[in-house]
């Protein structure tokens, strides 16, 4: 039996792909918790500098698996006690959400939780917990907003309408649309290219954008100019 997530390192670039192609790659408990050991091994492995995230077949991921659901179980979005946005919150590494089809839901609220989205153009999204009347929980009132808007953000989780790839294009969700057989090379191309540049100054950088989302500006150039003042103190620039 296959694993439900395959997970492979070339070169300091780590590959984690979501491995349920016969359910979409929804989500379930077994799906999770090698998803946590992927990106525990990404935050933990000196040698790996970048993530990409992405999914087999024809979904990125459907979010949860309901006909678990259905057959008695009950879906935990927690594993080993932490939710998603913890886990890949702990990691400083960058991780690039590779969107080769639909994102749905929970789906999503994973592709949000990554740095930023590169989209295939067979790729589409949706905020669906309204039409399923799930209560979200990974992030998806605050992240989706800061990606496309908060008007834009109301109305695909009032909706749960679809967007389509070009669309999220011009919404800001994704950062490039690409042909499909070109994703995964695509997004490795630009994993090389932050493998090109200092690993502790692309944490730095990381950092500083999360934490001053939402401070004032002239907040945010105080915290900026206090960290250059600090690593001007550790390192010596030729």
């Amino acid at each position: 039996m296959e694993k439900s997530v395959l997970f492979e390192v070339d070169n300091g670039i780590a590959l984690i792909t979501l491995n349920r192609p016969e359910k979409y790659n929804a989500l379930n408990q077994d799906l999770l918790a090698h998803l946590y050991d992927a990106i525990d091994e990404v935050a933990g492995n000196p040698d790996i500098r970048v993530a990409i995230i992405t999914g087999r077949g024809k979904s990125f991921c459907s979010g949860i698996d309901k006909t678990e659901i259905r057959a008695g179980g009950v879906f935990n979005a927690t594993c080993y006690g932490r939710d998603f946005p913890d886990v890949i919150g702990a990691c400083r590494k960058p991780i690039i959400g590779a969107i080769n089809g639909v994102a749905i839901t929970g789906g999503l609220e994973i592709a949000l939780n990554c740095d930023f989205l590169i989209a295939s153009e067979r790729a589409a999204f949706a905020d669906t917990h309204t039409r399923v009347q799930i209560h979200p929980g990974w992030g998806m009132t605050a992240l989706l907003q800061q990606a496309v808007g908060q008007r834009m953000a109301k109305q695909m989780s009032f909706t749960g309408q679809f967007l389509s790839a070009e669309y999220a294009l011009r919404c800001g969700l994704v950062n490039e649309v690409v042909p499909h057989e070109e994703l995964i090379p695509r997004a490795k191309q630009i994993a090389a290219d932050i493998c090109a540049g200092g690993q502790e100054i692309v944490t730095i950088i990381k950092d500083l954008i999360e934490l001053q989302n939402g401070i004032p500006l002239n907040e945010a150039f105080a915290r900026e100019r206090e960290g250059f003042k600090s690593f001007l103190k550790k390192h010596k620039i030729d």
